[in-house]
């Protein structure tokens, strides 16, 4: 990993924890039994730009924000961010755009999502349609929100030699 990764990541892992113990009261959006906290994608997403070891880590960090405010059901959900932020970064790795991966990770994610309240006493109806299309709909804002970040920061991916360069 170099420095500069590595500053992108510990950046964006502060923001991952940050979105949910600082401003998950104004941007939690509560209906039960799914529950959103705007942007929380957003580190995650931006950071699958940047590559797959800090997709996972600030993953991590996201999921230990969630832990810490909501518990061990919202953090378990919040444990898929590693897993659709390390797909979704080998695949723009893979010289894909980021739209694609935005797209590739939105299934993963609300399964996953999806599959792992079941072991908190979820039924398949709230579990598949509640959490996965509220998490459908979740990430789509969260990756356009990413999306304009990453664009306003002025980033040029460019694909050589299977880095990505931002």
């Amino acid at each position: 990993m170099k420095i500069k990764e590595l500053v992108y990541g510990a950046l964006l892992t502060a923001l991952a924890l940050a979105i949910p113990l600082m401003f998950g009261g104004y941007l939690r959006v509560y209906i039960p039994p799914f529950s959103a906290t705007l942007a929380s994608h957003v580190p995650s997403l931006i950071a699958m730009v940047i590559s797959p070891l800090v997709a996972g880590l600030v993953g991590i960090g996201s999921t230990l924000g969630f832990l810490v405010i909501l518990g061990p059901t919202i953090a378990a959900r919040a444990a898929m961010h590693i897993i659709f932020g390390v797909i979704g970064a080998l695949w723009i790795k893979k010289g894909n755009s980021i739209i694609s991966a935005y797209l590739l990770t939105i299934p993963i994610h609300a399964l996953g999502e999806a599959l792992v309240v079941i072991p908190f006493g979820f039924s398949l109806y709230k579990a598949g349609v509640v959490i996965g299309v509220g998490t459908v709909l979740h990430h789509a804002v969260d990756a356009m929100i990413a999306l304009a970040v990453v664009r306003m920061l002025g980033w040029k991916l460019e694909v050589s030699d299977n880095e990505i360069k931002a």
